[in-house]
């Protein structure tokens, strides 16, 4: 059995909207856990990381510094847990307190590619590479033999730039395949029957990368894994989120032949793998696998998310004390607003809480720049929507009316705790940021009607567009940029017509990008990002910024932003799913030509409008 990608729910409830969330919750994974168990005399249950950041419970823990045990392990421990991994999320309050309620743990945490950087370790994993579980299996029968399971954990080597604040000159990171493919004989000396590669990834390309951040794929075709338990990509497999492909059956839920399951995110589904195993020549093998995803709620009639399964009281006894205190958090004022904050058009439109926080991250770097040598230098804003459905459904949108705003409502708007850091970019730069930002967008065919608009796997969080920059988007052309950040197109150019405070911008001018330190040292691979291109970084998190700015003012507004436009395509109209509260705020996005369709809302309950380019 597998959660993954947990990230801190413990409880079924959404502290954004400060509201009930039948789609997550440990404490309702945990019903399924337990009925899993009463099916077979003989199992394991596994976590693949990113469990301890993602909510306000999980973020109110680490800020508050509390030494008491942590409800998110306790409640682990009470479930049974025989092993774990990290995911790259659980690094972003820092090494220290990584480890510190890590020890808290009754179960092996393993990582077998994340090394020391410095000190007598340098060189040597920071945790177990892998685990050797001793079990004894009892058969239909009700003989006893025992076997031996190895356990290894991987996780992204992007790890080390997306936490590079917290992680570097701490850690290093190496390949996910390569790392596997050096510990497997080892684990086999050792006796391993079977190989589990508890990995923190998705199914990506079928052939090895160096550095391949999706490397379910490669993995499976190492000789010496048996089994893949997958993360990252808060997407289900078994199931129909992913095509057949090379290697790939979501139908019987294997890459390559062997079985594996990714279990959604937030405790949304039981990643399960039926094993049926035989002893042939002196050791265990498989004789056959049914991997499944077992969810935690369905969708009944008019859309409505109904729980399927109860909230296991032990969980419910060991969260409640950090739920209160993470909902006192929450409700706390912090000042008032004269707009509605949503982000219902963020991909057509600038969105008022992405151009709130850019004024926020501008104003900070531009004071700390004003009495220095870039102090002539244009200071421009990169931000993106967090919250804007896609993946995370319909209800995942910011929606913070005007008049009070609320802790909660900032943590909306900025959910992880990244600082606000400065690059100095060219002209020729920026307008590849936004080449970057502009893969979200489908290639659209002149002439056609309503072509989807959106790439659905394109992460939201890399939407990143410019304050005070306006340009065209010339959909008609292909992405220059791939999914990884990668130089897809070379001569493909899809943005237009670029200024900068109203004049065009030279290629070789030079501007000053506000940004997330999580952007800055190199997360989504934009031009101009880096370690080295750092110029200002005072240390100031993007949420304390945002208290001070609204402690600052009585009544905070959202400047406006140029934004972009997209090119007449005549003939052509695209379609675009938003969610339903969109219907309250059209008078936004006056000037774009939508219609919303017959058909209501889709099957996922997203409301969908046609727009005619």
């Amino acid at each position: 059995m597998e959660t993954t990608d947990l990230h801190g729910h413990l409880l079924p409830y959404d502290y954004h909207a400060d509201r009930p969330l039948p789609t997550a919750g440990l404490s309702r994974t945990a019903s399924l856990i337990a009925a899993a168990r009463a099916e077979a005399p003989n199992t394991l249950l596994f976590d693949n990381g990113d469990v301890l950041q993602g909510s306000a419970l999980a973020d109110h823990l680490a800020a508050s510094g509390a030494a008491a045990r942590h409800p998110i392990i306790a409640a682990m421990n009470l479930l049974g847990y025989d092993a774990a991994t990290v995911g790259n999320h659980d690094f972003n309050h820092g090494l220290p307190y990584l480890r510190r309620v890590l020890s808290e743990a009754a179960f092996p945490v393993v990582c077998a590619n994340l090394l020391a950087a410095d000190g007598a370790q340098a060189g040597q994993p920071l945790f177990p590479p892998y685990v050797l579980l001793d079990r004894v299996l009892t058969d239909g029968a009700g003989h006893r033999a025992p076997i031996r399971i190895g356990v290894i954990g991987l996780l992204p080597p992007q790890t080390l730039i997306w936490d590079h604040a917290h992680l570097a000159g701490r850690a290093i990171t190496r390949d996910i395949t390569e790392t596997a493919a050096a510990c497997l004989p080892g684990l086999r000396a050792a006796g391993a029957d079977l190989v589990i590669a508890l990995a923190h990834t998705g199914i990506g390309a079928p052939d090895h990368q160096p550095g391949q951040e999706d490397a379910a794929l490669p993995l499976a075709r190492l000789r010496g894994i048996d089994v893949l338990l997958l993360g990252h990509r808060h997407r289900v497999f078994p199931g129909p989120d992913f095509p057949p492909g090379e290697g790939v059956d979501p139908q019987r839920g294997t890459l390559y032949g062997k079985p594996a399951v990714m279990a959604g995110f937030a405790g949304s589904h039981l990643g399960l793998i039926d094993l049926v195993l035989d002893r042939r020549d002196g050791r265990w093998q498989i004789a056959a696998a049914q991997p499944e995803a077992r969810p935690i709620f369905r969708r009944g009639a008019e859309h409505c998310i109904r729980p399927t399964v109860a909230d296991a009281p032990g969980v419910l006894a060991l969260a409640a004390p950090a739920h209160a205190a993470a909902l006192a958090d929450i409700r706390r004022p912090v000042g008032r607003c004269a707009v509605t904050l949503h982000s219902y058009f963020a991909p057509l439109a600038p969105a008022p809480g992405v151009s709130l926080v850019a004024e926020v991250q501008r104003a900070h770097v531009a004071r700390l720049l004003a009495r220095g040598p870039l102090a002539g230098l244009p200071v421009l804003a990169a931000t993106a929507p967090f919250r804007c459905g896609g993946r995370s459904g319909s209800e995942a949108f910011t929606d913070i009316p005007a008049g009070s705003v609320l802790r909660r409502h900032l943590a909306d708007l900025s959910p992880f705790p990244n600082t606000i850091q400065a690059l100095r970019l060219t002209g020729a730069e920026l307008a590849d940021w936004l080449e970057r930002a502009a893969g979200l967008f489908a290639r659209i065919t002149p002439g056609q009607p309503d072509q989807p608009l959106i790439l659905r796997d394109f992460p939201i969080y890399n939407f990143d567009m410019i304050s005070d920059a306006s340009f065209a988007i010339d959909l008609s052309q292909p992405a220059r940029f791939g999914p990884a950040g990668e130089l897809a197109e070379p001569g493909a150019h899809r943005i237009r017509d670029l200024r900068v405070l109203g004049r065009p911008l030279d290629p070789l001018a030079e501007v000053i990008i506000a940004t997330n330190s999580y952007r800055a040292a190199g997360g989504g691979q934009f031009a101009g990002t880096g370690p080295d291109r750092i110029v200002a970084d005072a240390g100031l998190g993007i949420e304390a910024a945002l208290i001070a700015h609204f402690a600052a003012t009585d009544c905070v507004t959202t400047p406006a932003q140029p934004g972009w436009r997209f090119c007449p395509m005549p003939g052509t109209s695209v379609l675009f799913d938003t969610g339903p509260g969109a219907r309250d705020h059209l008078h936004d996005v006056a000037g774009l030509n939508l219609s919303p369709l017959a058909l209501g809302l889709t099957a996922e309950g997203f409301l969908r409008y046609r727009l005619t380019l």
